[in-house]
């Protein structure tokens, strides 16, 4: 058996290193570097009574981290995040998306390396802003990257750049 399935908003708690809720910091972290939410790629073995989830976080269609495998599709989907998360701070070697180092494409800026804070209701409003200005015709990646970008210029033009 094998599903996708969606992603919840972002909640982040900014003053908490090790995560609580890392599918939701992972989320919201991937949204504000401008890579737009993941897809949790889910599949299932075994028999009811021992069922083993996996679970692989796709960014962009690219695998990022090792994935999780748990006894029930929420720890599974934890333990990937905390994968992801892992290697998005650089701590581990990982696939995809955040391994890619082959520098930023031509016209855009070297992003800064480390954590951003994530603050909920601001990312909201850069979303909202983003979405404003987004022309007719903009992808939803589009404006994805322009609300990563305002918030990262906000939070730099404030102090509050990478941790």
């Amino acid at each position: 058996m094998t599903a996708s399935t969606p992603p919840t908003s972002p909640g982040a708690n900014p003053a908490n290193p090790n995560p609580a809720n890392p599918k939701g910091d992972l989320i919201a972290r991937l949204i504000t570097l401008g890579a737009g939410a993941p897809t949790f790629q889910v599949s299932s073995d075994g028999p009811a009574h021992e069922r083993i989830f996996r679970v692989r976080v796709l960014v962009g269609g690219r695998e990022l981290g090792e994935g999780g495998e748990g006894r029930s599709k929420k720890d599974a989907e934890r333990l990937a995040s905390e994968a992801a998360l892992r290697v998005l701070d650089g701590r581990q070697e990982g696939s995809g998306a955040a391994s890619d180092n082959s520098g930023p494409e031509e016209g855009e800026d070297e992003e800064p390396r480390g954590q951003w804070p994530i603050y909920a209701a601001v990312l909201a409003e850069a979303l909202d802003v983003a979405l404003d200005l987004a022309p007719e015709d903009a992808s939803v990646d589009d404006v994805r990257r322009e609300a990563g970008r305002l918030y990262r210029d906000l939070l730099a033009d404030l102090g509050h750049g990478p941790e």
